[in-house]
């Protein structure tokens, strides 16, 4: 049975999806809101949109059904090196210069933020770039938090196993050296070793939070292709929060997509989509 939904139903959800994630809904998104969303409506065994809005506002105390809500509504493309001139800016500048300035200070602690890390490729890609460093990470006390709103992208995410459709953009040496071939049922699969996974913690957050549940200030942020499904000013705010958790010279980086062109920060601009504090 197909269930239809009207203009004022997704008024409802455009407007409690908005403010839950700062996610931004035309009216062009319509269909496509249904169409995700039905499969939750017939799990709950729900026959319209009136009473699965009701049933989330409302009865689940829980919260959880409004959880798997912006699960479904969450757009997670991504793959491994994407966008690999960050990745070039990455191993060429940031990772040299970062490393060369904390042996000046003598600190050896590293924090780098991976903000909407969907199924983990971004982090990941990061720690192999760490990796390839010719520092002995040992000594180092490296750590990458990789948040996301989704919990369904931060379970494959933590279990970092991938199929091997999505390992093109993978080196056959770093292939071979930070994954290893699955056996049995996920024989197509090849998992991340425990080596790149220690230096990474998954946890769900939401970017609109009006505060931030850490203290420390980040050497480098990943927010790539997020931003453009906030409005302009879901986007300043959160931009500011950056600023805000970066360290001194700390960079930002954005996706292909986007700018801060237009947006009141106080980030200096290095080259399209990379910014320095």
């Amino acid at each position: 049975m197909d269930i239809d939904i009207n203009d004022k139903e997704f008024g409802l959800f455009q407007r409690l999806i908005y403010n839950e994630s700062g996610i931004n809904l035309t009216s062009a998104k319509k269909e496509l809101l249904k169409s995700r969303l039905t499969k939750r409506l017939r799990e709950r065994s729900l026959i319209s949109f009136k009473e699965y809005y009701q049933y989330i506002t409302e009865k689940d105390t829980t919260g959880e059904e409004l959880v798997s809500l912006l699960d479904c509504i969450s757009t997670n493309l991504t793959e491994f090196f994407r966008e690999s001139v960050h990745f070039d800016f990455l191993s060429e500048k940031v990772l040299p210069d970062l490393f060369e300035n904390k042996r000046k200070i003598r600190e050896k602690k590293i924090r780098i933020w991976c903000a909407g890390c969907s199924t983990g490729e971004e982090p990941y890609s990061i720690s192999m770039m760490l990796s390839e460093c010719p520092v002995h990470l040992s000594e180092w006390d490296i750590k990458i938090l990789a948040t996301d709103l989704s919990t369904r992208v931060l379970k494959k995410a933590t279990q970092g196993i991938y199929a091997k459709d999505r390992l093109k953009g993978i080196p056959l040496q770093m292939l071979n050296t930070y994954f290893k071939k699955g056996v049995h049922n996920l024989k197509d699969c090849y998992q991340i070793k425990d080596s790149l996974k220690n230096m990474i913690v998954f946890r769900r957050l939401n970017l609109t939070d009006e505060i931030f549940p850490f203290k420390g200030q980040f050497d480098f942020i990943f927010c790539r292709n997020v931003m453009i499904y906030f409005d302009k000013q879901t986007q300043t705010k959160l931009v500011s929060k950056f600023y805000k958790h970066l360290a001194l010279d700390g960079y930002l980086f954005i996706g292909h997509s986007e700018s801060l062109a237009g947006t009141e920060t106080r980030f200096r601009y290095v080259r399209p989509t990379i910014y320095q504090k």
